[in-house]
């Protein structure tokens, strides 16, 4: 057995020094040209390779980004955006019977025909939509440009303390929402208003004509400091944004025996009314502390 045993050693020594010729021969000419070839295709691969690689990942990154894109924008329009909470007519007419009790009445608006006007008017048809909501809370709401439709208490206030006549001429300073004007549209003659603003001069057209059909509301986009010499005299005239003080322009449009109504100040504000004598002089009664945005254009540089 020990003897067999050296015999097969010796065997397998001679299999290990004596490879099968595939593995220890030499290549020839041939093969090595074809190995070259091979080499040399092998050293150009990873270049292809690797520029496909940063191919596939820029096109799979911009992929990604814009999915986070359009995915986060969508994500975040469900998440931000809620729906619009939408009043009935009939609903909205309850709330403003109860603005007209509690918010008007309660606090002393006593004119008849300025409780008619204000029951008549839809406040809510010049309060954005995504507002509507709280069209008669007591407050003012942002209607765009930095601007505001007032608390309806003021624009009642306000038109008391004017005292319209069906035949007075009326000049607004600040369109606006136009729901000041369209409350005027139920007490005067006429009424014309100017706006800075283009779009909300526009935009409260559409509304006092075509919604609410009204006509005897004019508009005008211009520096309202100025007032409409062209209609001028008037009989009343109210402003709602607040000059730092009173634009003599419009003391010249005013009637003798007229009135203006308007906030005046910039920091600290008073709603004043004016009356303009025989001698032309006005006659001035401080109302009550308020606060409106500020009339822009020329009123910002002084008299």
């Amino acid at each position: 057995d020990v003897a067999s045993a050296q015999d097969d050693v010796a065997s397998a020594q001679d299999d290990v020094a004596s490879p099968p010729d595939d593995v220890a021969s030499a290549p020839d000419n041939k093969t090595m040209k074809n190995m070259g070839q091979t080499i040399e295709n092998f050293n150009k691969t990873p270049i292809i390779y690797s520029v496909r690689v940063k191919i596939n990942q820029f096109s799979i990154l911009v992929l990604f980004v814009l999915f986070l894109s359009g995915g986060c924008t969508d994500m975040q329009s469900h998440t931000t955006r809620k729906p619009v909470t939408r009043v009935s007519t009939a609903e909205l007419a309850k709330q403003r019977a109860v603005m007209i009790e509690h918010q008007l009445k309660s606090r002393g608006i006593k004119d008849q025909r300025v409780l008619k006007a204000m029951s008549a008017v839809p406040r809510e048809e010049f309060v954005p939509e995504d507002l509507r909501r709280f069209t008669y809370e007591d407050g003012p709401l942002p209607i765009g440009h930095g601007q505001t439709i007032s608390q309806p208490y003021i624009v009642a206030l306000m038109t008391e303390l004017l005292g319209v006549k069906p035949t007075d001429k009326v000049l607004e300073i600040g369109t606006g929402s136009g729901y000041q004007a369209a409350v005027l549209a139920h007490l005067a003659a006429k009424v014309y208003t100017i706006d800075i603003i283009e779009d909300l001069s526009e935009d409260a057209e559409d509304v006092i004509e075509d919604e609410l059909k009204i006509k005897n509301v004019f508009f005008k986009v211009g520096d309202g400091y100025q007032g409409w010499k062209e209609h001028a005299p008037f009989d009343k005239i109210l402003l709602t944004a607040a000059p730092p003080s009173l634009p003599k322009p419009l003391i010249e449009q005013l009637k003798t025996g007229g009135k203006i109504v308007a906030p005046i100040g910039q920091y600290s504000q008073l709603l004043k009314v004016y009356e303009k004598e025989p001698s032309g002089e006005l006659k001035e009664i401080t109302s009550a502390a308020v606060r409106f945005v500020p009339m822009v254009g020329e009123a910002q540089k002084g008299d």
